[in-house]
């Protein structure tokens, strides 16, 4: 069985206890506005554009059949609405600016992907975090892999947006040492409007994950004119203060890192006029939930 993956970060210090690989797997069933791994939307493979690798060879035009790249003011432009994702433009790149996102990757490979990093989970108490996307969109290939990877003794951490089946949740608990679920906001609307799904879902199944005594840590990115107003932050407050097993709630900054994707995918970036928030800004916001 195959996963589809977006790329696997090395050496990570920030996805889980210790240092980690991090395993990007494609596909998320949320497109939140915010989103700094827009790659990862989309379950299928497609085309980057790096726009400073190009060399403007023009190879990539001579070989697309929908009229998806062509030349403007004397540079090649790519048009993503018309693009199929044959990948046949990658193929004749040579410097690497027409960039496929996502590789087909069996569980064995990927750990002998990952196998020269043990040393550093094992001095670290680290390991494996598979992240997303939503990983758990992949749940049949997730439960393989995980299963595998535990038998090689190796810490397993799961980021989730927790919108899954708890019937499929509940079937990996056992083979997960610790998760990360993204909180993004309380109100029901406000969650629709800003992620493109509702947070029912995501609320009944942190309950339920908090009644099973395993492991976890809820995360929420603060956005500016988004969740950082009075009623977003008293209604989170007391939710967390209604679970019993939480090890932490860590708030995360607003960045505008994930700009620069948008345009190699060829999308517009839609918050552009909302300001990035300081680490400052989250410690204030972080004692008023405490």
């Amino acid at each position: 069985m195959n996963g589809i993956i977006t790329k696997i970060q090395r050496l990570s210090l920030h996805d889980g206890p210790g240092i980690r690989s991090v395993i990007f797997m494609k596909g998320c069933n949320m497109r939140c506005k915010w989103c700094h791994n827009p790659e990862t939307f989309h379950r299928n493979k497609e085309i980057e554009r790096i726009e400073n690798k190009c060399i403007q060879c023009k190879a990539c035009i001579e070989v697309c059949d929908t009229n998806a790249l062509n030349v403007n003011n004397g540079k090649v432009h790519f048009n993503v609405n018309k693009c199929n994702h044959c990948l046949k433009c990658s193929e004749e790149c040579y410097s690497g600016a027409m960039h496929v996102v996502g590789e087909d990757m069996t569980k064995e490979k990927l750990f002998q992907t990952i196998e020269q990093d043990i040393p550093f989970f094992k001095s670290s108490n680290g390991g494996i975090t598979f992240s997303g996307g939503e990983p758990l969109l992949q749940h049949q290939f997730i439960i393989d892999a995980v299963k595998y990877l535990k038998d090689k003794g190796l810490h397993i951490t799961i980021e989730s947006n927790f919108s899954i089946s708890w019937n499929i949740i509940k079937r990996i608990i056992p083979f997960v040492d610790y998760w990360m679920i993204d909180l993004k906001l309380m109100d029901e609307d406000n969650h629709r409007m800003w992620t493109s799904i509702g947070n029912k879902k995501i609320i009944n199944n942190i309950l339920e994950l908090d009644k099973e005594g395993v492991s976890y840590e809820l995360r929420t990115t603060l956005v500016p004119s988004v969740n950082d107003n009075d009623k977003e932050l008293s209604e989170l407050k007391k939710f967390l203060k209604s679970l019993k097993n939480i090890k932490s709630h860590k708030l995360n900054p607003y960045h505008q890192l994930g700009e620069q994707k948008y345009r190699s995918l060829g999308w517009d970036y839609p918050l552009q006029n909302i300001n990035e928030m300081s680490q400052e800004d989250i410690e204030v916001y972080s004692k008023i939930l405490q």
